[in-house]
């Protein structure tokens, strides 16, 4: 009888003890998030959650996904991937909040070229921070390891939420009405958007210096971690009568803005009531137009809300630490228009 042939899992770039220990390393990340609707997490084929029926009328299961983008080569570059596991929980539990749910579950998949115990965790532990910010649970997801597909030291990223709204209390284009206020919640920085033309401006930079006008390290400034608005917006919408939300992400307000607004009514956002927003704004406008950074970038603030009352919701949330102002008002007539910043849009 002829030799078996010899080749292995391993030589063919998958490391099955590698991945054992760092399902080992993430379950108590995973285990800090937990909820008491959870029924089984990390670890089963499929994480499992028990919706409390005394609490719901009439809920409605809201689900988003999303991932990090390009910003995981800045990551990768710093060697810094904590951060980044926040923006993918971020980027999913903002989504949902927009139309007023409460985010429930989360889970993550995490592709690499190479599976490293030590990334994975870092990766995942900042999923568990994201998780812990939101009040949502930790309950699965699943890492694959790639060899020959993702270059060593690459990755991919990409979060699964769901959350809970009762029926009636449903956000969005629906509820808004011409007069309306809108509420500006301040970022963090540029959150998890725009980074294909970051990573044009900045180039081959040394992200551990300092570039004007920043006081810090480039890569710090362009890592700092997506700002987490639920639970904020959750309490903003039990304190006021709330209309609708609008995640300002990728296409920055402008393009995010218009699409919580119902056919035939627009709104106004003056450009002048925006405070200077965090140092890596000014770095960028060195290098990009003011009208492309508003097309791109979220510009200061990262969440809007549209209420009938303005002045009485920044209150609110001026009152939960966020710094909130009213930025501008819906009027009649379609589009979204940014007065002071070039000819508009």
């Amino acid at each position: 009888m002829p030799e078996p042939p010899g080749a292995t899992y391993r030589e063919a770039g998958v490391d099955l003890d590698a991945a054992e220990e760092a399902v080992r390393r993430i379950r108590p990340h995973a285990a800090r998030t937990a909820r008491p609707e959870v029924v089984a997490g990390v670890g089963g084929f499929a994480g499992l959650f028990a919706l409390d029926p005394a609490r719901w009328r009439e809920p409605v299961l809201v689900a988003a996904t999303d991932g990090v983008g390009t910003k995981l080569e800045l990551a990768r570059r710093v060697g810094h991937h904590r951060p980044v596991g926040v923006d993918l929980v971020a980027m999913v539990v903002d989504d949902l909040v927009v139309s007023g749910a409460e985010p429930m579950v989360f889970l993550d998949y995490l592709a690499v070229g190479r599976l490293d115990p030590d990334h994975v965790e870092q990766v995942v532990a900042g999923v568990a921070d994201g998780c812990e910010q939101a009040g949502c649970a930790l309950v699965g997801g699943e890492t694959a390891e790639h060899p020959g597909v993702i270059a060593q030291g690459g990755y991919d990223l990409a979060g699964f939420g769901v959350g809970v709204v009762e029926r009636e209390r449903l956000l969005g284009p629906h509820r808004v009405r011409p007069g309306d206020d809108l509420v500006a919640m301040s970022s963090s920085g540029l959150h998890a958007n725009g980074f294909s033309l970051v990573r044009q401006v900045v180039g081959e930079l040394d992200l551990a210096a300092a570039h004007p006008p920043l006081d810090e390290p480039l890569g710090d400034a362009l890592l700092r971690p997506t700002r987490i608005y639920a639970p904020d917006c959750l309490a903003l919408d039990r304190a006021v009568r709330l209309h609708a939300l609008c995640h300002v992400t990728g296409g920055g307000i402008p393009g995010n803005l218009a699409r919580v607004m119902p056919e035939g009514l627009g709104a106004v956002v003056d450009a002048a009531t925006f405070p200077r927003p965090a140092p890596v704004f000014a770095f960028l406008r060195r290098h990009v137009a003011e009208e492309e950074m508003w097309r791109v970038f979220n510009m200061g603030a990262g969440m809007l809300a549209v209420v009938p009352d303005g002045p009485a919701a920044a209150d609110v949330l001026r009152g939960r630490g966020v710094h909130a102002w009213v930025c501008g008002a819906v009027i009649e007539g379609p589009g979204v228009r940014l007065a002071g910043v070039g000819t508009g849009s």
